[in-house]
């Protein structure tokens, strides 16, 4: 069946044409494709026909895939790579959709007493390294029915996937021409350490307090927060704001 899902959307090897009323269709599904303009749109949607020929989509958990959720994810992943390049999401292939949450188990190590323990998280989101990309449709339709409330999962995963692009998970993705590392590492290290420092003294803080988990988890989270709630991005810290401007380009919920 996704095999067949593919060739709908393909006329041929390598090109891939993506229906018209379809495209339409995604831009008037979601307030978020509104605030982009009409080559950012054109672009995107070259974006999504490169990544819909070089993914594979696959389901667990009983959902069922349809054409209309293929080109939403696709759409979804490129827009953040939407003023870098395509290529930077190659090197992994699969994309599984469940219908909602999804459970993984895992192993804890406390270094202190070396126990080792297991057990259960529920996530709606997971990117591995060189993996597949693990997403919950509910919280993609979510997102898409409320895309400026600072939350985007499939953002999310990408930032990690393209923090990925050096090797595992840091905060520091692969830079384009014009952003230095060094610059990039303390601005994101000052920041980050401010919010550990605010989330550990028990303060209300604007950015998800889950950001304090890393210091990969951070540049995911300002990530998001660029796409679909840049304004609070802006309050909560300024210096990042202008960095993820720098690197992703225009923010498309400045609107």
């Amino acid at each position: 069946m996704i095999g067949a899902l593919r060739r709908w959307w393909m006329a041929g090897e390598p090109a891939l044409r993506i229906e018209p009323l379809a495209w339409q269709a995604l831009l008037d599904s979601s307030p978020l494709f509104a605030r982009l303009d009409d080559a950012e749109r054109a672009r995107l949607r070259e974006l999504a026909a490169r990544f819909l020929a070089r993914k594979r989509f696959s389901t667990a958990g009983g959902h069922t895939l349809d054409t209309t959720q293929t080109l939403t994810i696709a759409a979804l992943a490129s827009l953040p790579v939407l003023h870098l390049d395509g290529r930077w999401l190659d090197g992994w292939r699969e994309v599984i959709v469940y219908p909602g949450e999804f459970r993984v188990r895992r192993e804890y190590h406390d270094d202190a007493s070396g126990v080792v323990t297991e057990g259960d998280d529920e996530l709606i989101g997971e990117a591995w390294e060189r993996g597949p990309l693990i997403l919950s449709w509910a919280d993609i339709a979510t997102d898409l029915a409320h895309p400026f409330d600072g939350f985007n999962v499939v953002v999310h995963e990408i930032a990690h996937k393209l923090d990925m692009l050096t090797g595992p998970a840091d905060g520091v993705p692969r830079l384009p021409a014009g952003l230095a590392r060094r610059e990039w590492i303390d601005t994101m290290q000052a920041a980050y350490d401010a919010l550990c420092a605010a989330v550990e003294r028990g303060r209300r803080t604007l950015i998800d307090p889950y950001a304090a988990e890393s210091a990969d988890e951070y540049f995911a989270v300002v990530s998001e927060l660029h796409f679909s709630d840049p304004a609070l991005l802006q309050r909560a810290a300024p210096a990042v704001a202008a960095l993820l401007a720098r690197y992703y380009g225009p923010k498309p919920a400045a609107g």
